[in-house]
């Protein structure tokens, strides 16, 4: 009995199957697209119709007096950096060291209480968050730029933790144990291995949770709003802010002070952009480090 010739023609299951991926194929590269072009939309959008007020003047000034034109928002990107820079110093230290204990050193039970916690801690509303730190560091005192940065902190702390979290899992298991063969202890171990082949992860859920809080309004209305025009570096008191600015400027009757709240807006998402392109510049730089070529 003589065996049956192989054909190499494409069957009509075969050619459905290249239909349907390549079906798929277009889809996803629809939706890629269409992110992109709803992120081209909206900064258009914003920077059409604010195009009117930027000018070096209003990155470099502060605002106007009553009754006067023209002015800046000096004062609200200092600020803005300040709150922000408090908040990403109490948030991604404690963000990555939660992360390493649960994930390196933790008991199961106490992994998933924590990562709850965490979950539950990221849903809360941010108003909620404002309400809390305005009852626990401003009532009884002044707001303060100390408040607003804790109220940012507690934004960015849920986010930063479960990142990184989900970064450490990705690190081989083979690395540790190589480590650990070897005699090196286990937070050596996590310091001089674990750390570096997750930093890039690490950074880039940082810059994610950094970003989200430099646009967060609500709790700066309750920690850090009632603030001079003047620009102010002193962590005691309130400080104004971009996206307290741009609410208030929203919200007023004079045309010239909605045009400036778009020119804020296009500023707070250049700030966002920048702050991405350095990110990745520098997980590019610490891969190349690393020997990795991905």
């Amino acid at each position: 009995m003589s065996a049956q010739p192989i054909s190499l023609r494409s069957t009509g299951r075969v050619r459905r199957r290249k239909m349907v991926n390549r079906l798929a194929e277009a889809f996803a590269l629809l939706a890629a697209f269409s992110a992109i072009a709803v992120l081209v939309i909206v900064v258009a959008s914003v920077f059409r119709r604010g195009a009117g007020a930027l000018s070096w003047d209003f990155l470099t000034k502060t605002p106007v007096t009553f009754g006067e034109t023209g002015g800046g928002i000096a004062n609200a990107i200092v600020g803005s950096a300040i709150l922000v820079g408090i908040g990403a110093l109490i948030a991604i230290p404690t963000g990555i060291r939660v992360s390493l204990y649960v994930n390196e050193f933790a008991r199961p039970s106490v992994k998933r209480v924590v990562r709850l916690s965490l979950d539950v801690l990221n849903g809360v509303p941010s108003i909620v968050i404002g309400i809390f730190v305005f009852s626990l560091l401003v009532v009884g005192h002044n707001q303060s730029a100390w408040a607003g940065g804790v109220a940012l902190a507690i934004i960015m702390l849920p986010l930063i933790a479960r990142s990184t979290q989900e970064v450490l899992e990705l690190v081989p298991g083979h690395l540790r144990e190589a480590s650990l063969a070897l005699g090196v202890s286990r937070w050596r171990t996590v310091l001089s291995v674990v750390l570096p082949t997750a930093v890039g992860g690490i950074m880039t859920g940082a810059t994610l949770a950094v970003a989200r809080a430099a646009g967060e309004t609500a709790p700066l209305l309750f920690t850090s709003s009632i603030a001079g025009t003047t620009v102010s570096t002193d962590v005691r008191h309130a400080v104004a802010s971009i996206p307290v600015t741009i609410f208030t400027y929203a919200e007023a009757p004079d045309p010239a002070l909605n045009d400036q709240a778009w020119a804020a807006a296009f500023v707070l998402i250049s700030f966002v952009l920048v702050l991405s392109l350095v990110s990745r510049a520098a997980i590019g730089r610490t891969r190349r480090k690393l020997g990795d070529d991905r």
